[in-house]
């Protein structure tokens, strides 16, 4: 088998010979018009059209006036004398004969490589199989590969080679192309959902002198210039915050984000995030638009994209659940002792009535400890205050069963579940419940298991504000390093007057997943951050 070095100098010999013919084997010479690209793109849906293919005359049947069509893109087979020419909007072929060609065409024909980007020009014809071809009148190279695509245009089948060359996945797997369509077109559809409900798109800085928005590790910079020393952004949230003290009632962004932590199924570093903010609302309000703006989006890419939307685990015209986090964790103990749901390492030490009584807890969680796994072991250790043992044992013990505990009514997809009521310490930049203080006005969005968003009730008490900021510099200081800075402009914009507001953010990448049902964040991103290529 030759080796890649003996391929691309087959190929370069070949770009030498184009020289000496007088073609640049890298031309920029010709050029697609809009026109070009309508009859282009007529053409290939002429070529899945069984029915419009069937009215194209035989070669032998060709009309001295008949329109020349131009088919241009990358040459993915080569099948005797039929060219297989793919498009961003599916492939075509066309016959290219020497005989029907100029001199000077037919030359260039014999030096053509697979994946080398080509014009035909010529009539459409039906071949004797029915398939539509374009009968080359015309040739041109327009552009010369060194390196040949995957053998045989299977596809890439290494997943890392997938990641890492996404430029020869894209090209060689048109599912991969498709789903990357269909993340744009998604994005597209919220933003339109928000322009058409009042909501203005709004930029803020990506450089962040404090970490805050949301309790995570950063990554650093620094700035010469100013000798100053920053973070990238793990969340947009307290700038657009202070564009609703600006008078902004309702703004939301859409961007990357910089979160440093570990690399799953479900998290890379840089990811994109919407999160918008509305004066005059609570989170509740907010069930119902997010409710209203994920339907919308959906519709869309059904209709667009039905290859990639087919069956699914899930249903979101089913009734979207808001359930406490407390009756969360009360219903799965119940489920597990009556066979709903697995049984748990704690169902014969915790009760549901437990949830409630802090020291109750405390004893319970203790006696837990022992059973548990170690990751699990170290996270309820952690745990400080009743708040934080609550929201852990809802991650340890419901989280994960989700999808089984809230259904369809006839059992066969899960349901859509807006848990909400999250304790205070957990949830540093969200308003207290009135008739609750221990508890904030949050809901986090779980669809078919997977946590898509958050959202708020939005703190806009300053001296409540500045106590968390202060507890979250306590929690750093007991060795917790996903805690905020403390935002002392911040805290001066709250002084200033923020209305009373609802702030959402949610997860577009997790979003794309779930609907065009990929497996990992890393089919959802055209270049997912990898490890170093070993040499």
């Amino acid at each position: 088998m030759a080796t890649e070095d003996e391929l691309r100098q087959t190929r370069l010999n070949k770009a030498e010979r184009l020289r000496e013919l007088g073609v640049l084997p890298y031309p920029n010479t010709w050029r697609s018009t809009p026109d070009l690209e309508d009859k282009r793109r007529r053409l290939v849906r002429l070529a899945a059209d069984e029915e419009g293919r069937a009215k194209l005359p035989l070669e032998d049947e060709l009309r001295d006036d008949a329109e020349h069509l131009p088919l241009f893109g990358r040459v993915i087979a080569k099948r005797g004398p039929f060219l297989v020419i793919r498009t961003p909007h599916g492939d075509a072929q066309a016959l290219v004969r020497p005989d029907s060609l100029s001199e000077r065409d037919a030359a260039l024909l014999k030096l053509l490589d697979l994946a080398d980007h080509v014009l035909v020009e010529g009539p459409a014809i039906r071949t004797k199989t029915g398939a539509l071809a374009v009968s080359a009148r015309r040739y041109e190279h327009l552009g010369k590969a060194l390196l040949p695509p995957p053998a045989k245009w299977h596809g890439l089948k290494d997943v890392e080679k997938r990641y890492r060359e996404r430029y020869v996945d894209l090209f060689a797997n048109p599912a991969v192309a498709t789903v990357f369509r269909a993340r744009t077109q998604m994005i597209q559809s919220l933003r339109r959902f928000l322009d058409d409900h009042g909501f203005l798109e709004v930029e803020t800085p990506l450089l962040h002198p404090l970490r805050g928005g949301a309790a995570a590790k950063p990554f650093y910079t620094h700035h010469n210039a100013l000798h100053l020393d920053l973070v990238l952004r793990i969340a947009p949230e307290l700038y657009l915050k202070r564009l609703l003290v600006g008078g902004f009632d309702r703004v939301y962004e859409i961007g990357r984000t910089f979160r440093n932590e570990g690399i799953s199924t479900k998290h890379n570093p840089e990811f994109t995030i919407l999160e918008f903010y509305m004066a005059y609302a609570t989170y509740e309000d907010l069930m119902d638009l997010v409710v209203d703006m994920l339907r919308a989006v959906d519709a869309e890419l059904r209709a667009r994209f039905p290859e990639l939307t087919g069956e699914r685990s899930f249903d979101l015209q089913a009734e979207w659940s808001r359930v406490p986090m407390r009756r969360a964790i009360a219903e799965r103990l119940r489920r597990a002792g009556q066979g709903e749901v697995p049984a748990t390492p704690w169902s014969d030490v915790l009760s549901p009535d437990a949830i409630d009584d802090e020291e109750a807890l405390r004893t319970a969680c203790e006696l837990i400890l022992p059973r548990l796994e170690q990751a699990a072991q170290k996270q309820l250790r952690h745990c400080e205050t009743h708040g934080e043992r609550v929201f852990a044992l809802f991650e340890l013990l419901v989280e994960p069963d989700l999808t089984a505990m809230y259904r369809t009514p006839n059992g066969a997809q899960s349901a859509p579940v807006f848990i909400t009521d999250f304790p205070w310490e957990v949830s540093p930049l969200a308003r207290r419940n009135d008739e609750s203080p221990a508890y904030v006005d949050r809901f986090e969005l779980f669809i078919d298991g997977r946590e898509l968003s958050n959202a708020f009730s939005e703190l806009n008490d300053p001296d409540d504000q500045a106590a968390r900021f202060e507890s979250q510099l306590q929690a750093r200081e007991r060795g917790d390093e996903e805690t905020m800075d403390f935002d002392a402009d911040y805290i001066r914009a709250l002084c200033y007057g923020m209305p009373p507001a609802a702030g959402f953010g949610l997860g577009v990448d997790r979003l794309v997943m779930l609907l065009c049902n990929q497996p990992s964040i890393r089919d959802v991103l055209l270049f997912p951050l990898l490890r170093p290529e070993a040499e």
